[in-house]
């Protein structure tokens, strides 16, 4: 079994002593697409002195990712992930990393592979990030708010009439980024061509006595379609929409739908991590796992994104000063507080594979989930999970972001349930933190 040894961290770090200092992943000099605004460099607010003992945390993450690399009591029948990758930073400036285990470990079939036909894991591992894609879906959609658009109340329909069906005139963009809007979890799609496989996607009908904005209920369709709108107001493909609104301002270059397009081929077999393995489709690296996504094209509101620990980072460290990162605003700082603040209080949630889930959600964010976050589950806490084994987790009280990307796909999704280790993990991160 091979393990990869943490990076080394600074002496600060090491001493357990952060502050706040600037994200080295939102300081590139791409040029913006237009309109994003340069704003110009002022501290964040600070918080308490956080200590946190990265030594010993970095010490026992590793210990516990590893650990899940073999069966284990949570889940005995199959290790849990071929390899993972684990990122945490404090007010940006990143306090632990490490990756265990292989980004490929299994050939089709799938048939484990010789030791040296493995590739490890490494730190900058390029992952399938599956739904945090809809936190940059979310991101575009609410860009799209502050430049006058749309609002949150505006109907769907009356931006996308083809979205027109039995009860649909009701739904509006917030209930979208909510997953109140009753459309259901996936998409059946239909057609040889790409339109009409959107023409089925916004021909989705709302599940059967569903009213919109009274329930929880978790759906992909939902921000397929906050995709849709985001293009027709902009004028833009999707995965233009993503370039010029988020990654070349943030300057996010490890990012991308579609990885085959934008990697060398090298980079793409020794830094990108394999999904599945057993599915008709051969072994999947480098193309998206989601069965929808790949029929759209590889390039959706709900899956598609890949990315580095490093990068999703940046995207927690955005949200947690105010919109802005790296002298560029990207969001109003009252869009910020509004997509970080929940908008489901009081409304039940159905969530058949998590029955003890609250309804709690921002736009385009879960909020306060202990089965994601562990102790690191505050009121304020938000983050997002992936089909293929990713999370973020955002804890403000700390200024914390930890990013964890495993493979859990690889080389069968049903081998494994991730939230075991994601709480584990988080645990161990909220024991390495005090204050003074």
């Amino acid at each position: 079994m091979r393990q990869n040894a943490p990076m080394g961290m600074t002496r600060r770090a090491l001493l357990g002593v952060v502050g706040a200092t600037a994200f080295a992943a939102g300081c590139g000099d791409a040029s913006p697409g237009p309109p994003v605004a340069r704003v110009s460099s002022q501290p964040s607010p600070q918080p308490p002195t956080v200590r946190f003992d990265a030594a010993t945390v970095t010490e026992r993450v590793t210990a516990e990712l590893t650990r899940f690399l073999s069966r284990t009591p949570e889940n005995p029948q199959h290790p849990t992930y071929a390899g993972a990758v684990a990122l945490v930073t404090i007010a940006g400036e990143p306090v632990l990393h490490v990756a265990v285990g292989d980004a490929l470990r299994y050939g089709a079939g799938p048939v484990e592979l010789p030791v040296s036909q493995r590739v490890p894991m490494r730190e900058d591992a390029i992952f399938d990030l599956a739904s945090i894609t809809k936190v940059y879906t979310a991101l575009l959609l609410l860009q799209q708010i502050d430049r006058g658009h749309v609002t949150l109340d505006t109907p769907v329909v009356s931006v996308l009439p083809e979205f027109a069906g039995p009860g649909k005139a009701a739904v509006t963009v917030r209930m979208l980024l909510t997953h109140t809007s009753g459309l259901p979890v996936g998409a059946t799609l239909s057609g040889s061509t790409a339109a009409a496989r959107r023409a089925s996607v916004l021909a989705t009908p709302l599940i059967s006595g569903t009213t919109p904005g009274t329930v929880y209920r978790y759906s992909s369709v939902g921000l397929m379609i906050a995709a849709y709108l985001v293009e027709k107001v902009t004028g833009q493909g999707f995965d233009e929409a993503l370039r010029t609104g988020l990654l070349e301002p943030l300057g996010l270059r490890e990012t991308g739908f579609l990885p085959p397009r934008w990697l060398e081929p090298s980079v793409l077999r020794a830094r990108v991590a394999a999904t599945d393995a057993r599915s008709s489709r051969g072994l999947l690296r480098g193309v998206v796992h989601d069965d929808v996504a790949n029929r759209l094209g590889g390039i959706a509101g709900h899956a598609g994104i890949f990315s580095t620990a490093k990068d999703v980072a940046a995207i927690g460290h955005l949200l947690l000063n105010g919109g802005a990162l790296g002298g560029t605003r990207i969001l109003a700082e009252q869009t910020v507080r509004d997509m970080l603040t929940n908008a489901n209080a009081g409304l039940p949630a159905v969530d058949p594979d998590r029955p003890q889930r609250s309804a709690d959600h921002g736009l385009g964010v879960v909020l306060n989930q202990p089965w994601l976050m562990g102790n690191l589950s505050t009121v304020d806490t938000f983050g997002h999970t992936g089909f293929t084994g990713t999370s973020l987790v955002v804890h403000p009280p700390a200024q914390l972001v930890l990013v964890l990307l495993t493979n859990r796909a690889h080389p069968n999704w049903s081998w494994a349930n991730p939230d075991p280790v994601r709480v584990s993990i988080a645990n161990l991160v909220a024991g390495g933190l005090s204050r003074s």
